[in-house]
């Protein structure tokens, strides 16, 4: 067994319950203040001693047992210099240029962002937006002691007596005795490197005092060199401008720390035969020596230590040569998950917009209703005790709010893959493992596999039995049971959580919802769905592949010397079953590419909401009463799990994949591809609801395949996006996706979708190629008649159709879209119904109309027209070219203007107008589709008004009836006013 695996972890094994139990037992709460006394123990080991009181003078907390160091390496005790030349020299030192410019190049390199933080803008620096994670002071006797059964609502919101700050991780220990080295643990994802930069950065900003000198290194850079080297050319290697302060690190009090980023990377051996000892800083030895030696203190023994690593590796230092544990737990208060919210959604530049109220009020928003979540102790609050998805949750509210356009690089696959390579970059499960293995690569082999079975299952809770089902029923070897340990130990909480569910507390939930369909989907495109005798075959495949490449080189000199007949045979018997095998593997991506297409295109979740609205929800909640705990849950839901299939896919997931050692190939994804081309066109085409749609698009977004979203997009004709929230974000997935042709679309149906201003400017592109378009149910104001009208007057428009029915426009709106009216070539259908036009907005839109030669219909019905304004637009419209029809119901129009407007003949005057059920004394031929509209646009109408309206045209209705002697008429009369009398009966007793 490797040095690894025989330190114990800081969880115990012996089931997945005490694994559960372990879980977030960095948080657990101690309120008994305790100290060890010193009882001299084995060399190497940690002595238990009696429990005494330890009060301090500002903070309590409970302290580790107290360790008697053997051995003269820790018989060293600091002794401040007496002579005043070694101050000065101390002096000049500490104020050296050297420093000043390590601390200027330090601070330069440590406060840079990562490319996955620079979407928040330049103003989130690590300086503005930080919050110091908990850390609680442990101890070896502590990470090993198994712990009791605590839910995470019980550790929710209550203190933590342990707890230390990172300035104060050097004062002295509870008996008094100077504390040199630390050792600082955590596992993936509460924060670790965050801290240790955060660190880094105070000291050289002078924030930390106490240390004249800040030397760090990172270990995964140490473990890839093996010569030679001394601790004084590995610091001039690293930092030159140190050069002429190096030679003072032995010959003076320079208080010094080095920090040692990530030791489960270097391979320790702190025994004598395997790392002799070492006290000169000139002399060459492994860098793993050097760092065994430096924790010794035989090497610089007055030098402060601060090593971070996770918890599987804690045991890799003895005891005997650490003064204080200290583990990080990531933001275990609620308070300060809402403290890290706000300031990160909070701060100037985070909305992309320059000093905007409106943008500023929904920052608040944001934070509010997330504050609220928090505090139901919901799902979520759980996953927040881990920075990581603090980061997560503000990324991805970055980009469902705050995203105006959406480069081809911001997606929200990408925005996980991205969080995942901020974690795993380069991290290797156990680096004293031979086969070496990505911790990304187990994840997504073992974990993606839990997540895999969870979604064909619809499941989102799994028991102890589906996690030992699903992680140890294939473990055959030491090798992998210690992988196991080591996964348990350190990634296990960062994917798994236990669930929060009253009656589930026994129960685990991926510690992100979405985490689990993007695992899942990882699972499936790197080809580990495969049934055994597929695993086989590959196998089988490889080795005799190989084999016959060189038996085929043989067979062919031979055959050359000895022409025997059998010979040509046997070569190509020996190419046929790696071919046979290739066959398989393409069978495999074809069963990838099905998997994908019938995942998307799911009846069962057409009228689900969209993904992007159910990921919000996830996050922000749902307003309104809380769910009753014996109500039955609605049925999960794993419409991303499809969408992350497709996103995985695209070239620069794959390009972060790798680096994260999950590879998928080029000839990969285009076979997919190829594969599911046919069956996404052909279910696109059978008239997907609104949200689904909306899935669709978002999916060819996420796909990021220009030639594959063009033909998927040329097969819409018509696109139905009704009642779909739009929010900037899907507005610029949809101007993206249709922005791959320029093929004009017969239909765009965006009623009800919540547009403003903005939406129209990112949308523009695609409205000029619409024929028909559907904008009602808006509340589009006078500046959004602004657009419409540019857009009217572009030469590219084709607009045929405009349909602005129920929006807010007033007369300033009018007097844009009577501007357009008189520019514009392609519009023939104008509704401008109930907009709030009055009789100046009528007038201006009647002045305009002479110059337009194209318009046939315009409907301004329901705009409180009076007489005058009414029979103005009827005169324009009679000298009008082509206009013929004209609706005017629901207007305030007299006797008087219903006999002129009735007396109009279309032979006659060239122009129908429509105000009534009746045309003199017959039923006017329109009278079905008045009604219509009356009921379509009675949710959004003065039902008072509406009422009068119909009494109004009941009464026409009779009178009419009186006045004709046909009994056809009368009969059609009686028709009409039945229907008229029965809406007005649903609409008194309130069921219309």
């Amino acid at each position: 067994m490797s040095q690894a695996m025989q330190c114990q972890s800081c969880l115990s094994w012996g089931s997945w319950t005490q694994l559960r139990r372990s879980l977030l037992g960095s948080r657990r709460i101690q309120n008994i203040h305790l100290c060890a006394a010193p009882v001299p123990g084995e060399l190497g080991s940690a002595g238990l001693g009696a429990a005494c009181p330890c009060p301090l003078c500002d903070t309590s907390f409970s302290c580790r047992g107290c360790v008697r160091y053997q051995g003269g390496s820790q018989e060293h005790s600091v002794q401040p210099s007496s002579s005043r030349h070694s101050l000065s020299q101390l002096r000049n030192v500490a104020s050296s240029d050297a420093i000043k410019k390590h601390q200027k190049r330090l601070s330069a390199w440590f406060s840079h962002q990562p490319n996955e933080e620079r979407q928040f803008g330049p103003s989130f620096s690590l300086d503005a937006v930080h919050v110091d994670p908990v850390i609680r002071e442990s101890s070896l006797e502590q990470i090993l002691k198994p712990l009791p059964d605590l839910t995470i609502q019980n550790q929710l919101q209550q203190p933590c007596s342990q707890v230390i700050s990172l300035q104060n991780l050097f004062n002295v220990d509870a008996c008094g005795r100077e504390v040199k080295n630390v050792v600082l643990y955590g596992t993936v994802g509460t924060g670790k490197s965050t801290l240790i930069k955060k660190m880094v950065v105070d000291w050289c900003h002078g924030r930390l005092p106490h240390f004249e000198l800040v030397i760090p290194f990172s270990c995964e850079d140490l473990s890839h060199s093996h010569a030679p080297i001394s601790l004084r050319r590995l610091i001039t290697k690293k930092y030159q401008h140190l050069r002429d302060v190096v030679p003072m690190l032995g010959a003076s009090d320079l208080k010094v720390l080095f920090i040692l980023n990530g030791l489960e990377r270097l391979n320790l051996d702190f025994r004598l035969a395997g790392t002799e000892l070492c006290c000169d800083l000139n002399e060459p030895v492994p860098p793993s020596a050097i760092v065994v030696n430096l924790l010794r203190k035989y090497l610089l023994p007055e030098a402060s230590i601060i090593v971070t690593t996770r918890p599987s590796a804690v045991r890799r230092i003895p005891g005997k040569y650490v003064g204080r544990y200290a583990e990080i737990c990531g933001f275990s208060d609620t308070n300060l998950q809402k403290l890290y919210f706000q300031l990160r959604l909070s701060r100037p530049g985070c909305s992309g917009e320059n000093s905007v109220e409106s943008s500023s009020g929904e920052q608040e928003n944001l934070v509010e209703m997330l504050s609220r979540n928090l505090e139901r102790h919901n799902q979520i609050a759980a996953a927040c005790f881990l920075p990581s998805y603090c980061w997560l949750v503000c990324t991805t509210l970055h980009f469902l709010y705050f995203s105006r356009t959406v480069p081809p690089s911001q997606t929200l696959t990408g925005i996980y893959t991205s969080f995942l390579r901020l974690n795993f970059s380069g991290e290797v499960l156990d680096s004293t493992d031979p086969t070496n293995i990505s911790m990304m690569k187990y994840v997504a082999k073992m974990v993606g596999k839990l997540a895999y079975e969870g979604v064909m299952s619809r499941k989102t809770c799994f028991s102890e039995d589906d996690l030992q089902q699903c992680f140890e029923v294939e473990m055959k070897t030491e090798s992998e049971l210690n992988l196991l340990e080591v996964f348990r130990s350190d990634v296990f909480r960062f994917f798994l959580t236990p669930c929060v569910q009253p009656g589930k507390e026994h129960t685990f939930v991926f510690t992100i919802p979405a985490m689990q369909e993007y695992l899942a989907a990882l699972y499936v495109v790197l080809g580990e769905k495969k049934t055994l005798a597929q695993r086989v075959g590959k196998e089988v495949s490889e080795v005799v592949g190989k084999v016959s490449e060189e038996v085929s080189v043989v067979l062919s000199i031979i055959s050359k010397v000895l022409p025997l007949r059998f010979l040509p045979v046997l070569f190509n018997l020996l190419k046929i079953f790696p071919r046979y095998f290739s066959r398989l593997s393409g069978k495999d991506r074809d069963a990838i590419a099905h998997t994908m297409a019938e995942e998307l295109f799911k009846e069962e979740d057409y009228y689900n909401d969209d993904v992007l609205d159910q990921i919000n929800s996830s996050i922000l909640g749902v307003e309104g009463p809380m769910r009753h705990p014996d109500e039955a849950p609605d049925d999960e839901v794993f419409e991303l799990f499809p969408i992350f299939m497709g996103g995985i896919l695209s070239r620069r997931n794959r390009a972060i994949l790798e680096q994260l050692g999950c590879s998928i190939k080029n000839l990969a994804a285009f076979e997919i591809a190829k594969a599911m081309k046919k069956t996404v066109i052909r279910n696109s085409r059978k008239g997907l609801p609104p949200s689904e749609l909306m899935d669709y698009l978002f999916f060819l977004h996420e796909f990021q395949n220009e030639r594959f979203t063009a033909e998927a997009i040329r097969s819409l004709r018509t696109v139905n996006l009704s009642s779909v929230k739009m929010t900037p974000l899907k507005c610029s997935v949809l101007a993206s996706v249709m922005g791959t042709t320029c093929h004009e679309v017969e239909e765009l149906n965006l009623t009800s979708c919540n547009l403003d201003t903005s939406s129209l400017r990112i949308l523009f592109p695609v409205l000029l190629r619409c024929k028909a378009l559907h904008l009602q149910l808006n509340s589009l104001g006078a500046d959004a008649c602004k657009e419409i009208r540019d857009l009217l007057l572009h030469d590219k428009c084709v607009v045929s159709n405009l349909r602005l029915a129920n929006n807010p426009m007033g007369e300033q709106g009018a007097q844009y879209l009577a501007e357009a009216l008189a520019g514009n070539r392609s519009l023939t259908h104008l509704s401008l119904l109930h907009t709030s036009l009055g009789d100046r907005g009528a007038e201006v839109i009647a002045q305009h109309l002479a110059k337009n030669q194209h318009l046939q219909e315009l409907n301004l019905g329901y705009n409180s027209l009076t007489d005058t304004a009414a029979l103005h637009v009827v005169e324009v419209a009679k000298r009008h070219a082509t206009l013929d029809k004209v609706h005017l119901y629901f207007n305030d129009i007299s006797e008087d203007g219903k006999r002129a407007l009735d007396s109009l003949r279309m032979d006659r005057d060239g122009v129908r107008a429509l105000v009534f059920l009746t045309a003199g004394t017959d039923v006017s031929d329109y009278w079905s589709h008045i009604l219509n509209v009356v009921q379509k646009n009675l949710p959004f109408w003065d039902r008072e008004r509406v009422r009068q309206h119909l009494a109004l045209l009941l009464q026409d209705l009779e009178s009419s009836r009186r006045q004709t002697a046909s009994p056809w008429r009368k009969a059609k009369f009686l028709r009409v006013e039945s229907e008229v009398k029965k809406m007005l009966g649903r609409l008194q007793h309130g069921t219309l």
